[in-house]
């Protein structure tokens, strides 16, 4: 599987590319593989992101996951940009509690693309289960202007 590694502001990301679709986002990466027109391009939507330009990605997706968590991912590709969601408001929108949320929220294999990070505790930041954890999450949310608390 090719793998493109871009500079961001929140470290080093790779995102994997099988099939015509983007499965993977990683800290630390190093190019592999062939760089493919797709790779190329989310590349340049990474970049627009971070640099405030994009506010929704437009790439085709295919995170791994079971029915439950394809849910939960398609649910937070539905939060918009700046705005977040709390663990129980996903949980009442899918009939099921906070705790599997969190856990989906946490096997994201493509977080900022999916963003997990827009998802929130009703009671303060939550966790994160990518590199730097909380502070990724807050950098993130930073990023977007998402949080007033944050700022």
């Amino acid at each position: 599987m090719p793998v493109a590694a871009v500079e961001t502001p929140v470290g080093c990301l790779g995102i994997v590319e099988e099939d015509g679709a983007i499965v993977e986002l990683t800290w630390d990466a190093v190019d592999e593989g062939e760089r493919t027109p797709l790779l190329d391009e989310a590349v340049r939507q990474l970049n627009a992101y971070f640099a405030g330009e994009l506010t929704e990605f437009d790439l085709p997706l295919k995170p791994r996951g079971n029915e439950f968590q394809q849910a939960v991912f398609q649910r937070m590709l539905a939060i918009p940009y700046g705005e977040t969601r709390t663990y129980g408001e996903l949980a009442k929108e899918l009939d099921t509690y906070g705790q599997p949320i969190g856990q989906a929220c946490g096997m994201n294999p493509i977080p900022v693309i999916i963003p997990c990070h827009r998802v929130l505790s009703a009671n303060g930041i939550g966790g994160y289960s990518g590199r730097g954890g909380v502070e990724m999450k807050i950098a993130l949310l930073r990023q977007e202007g998402g949080y007033p608390f944050l700022i």
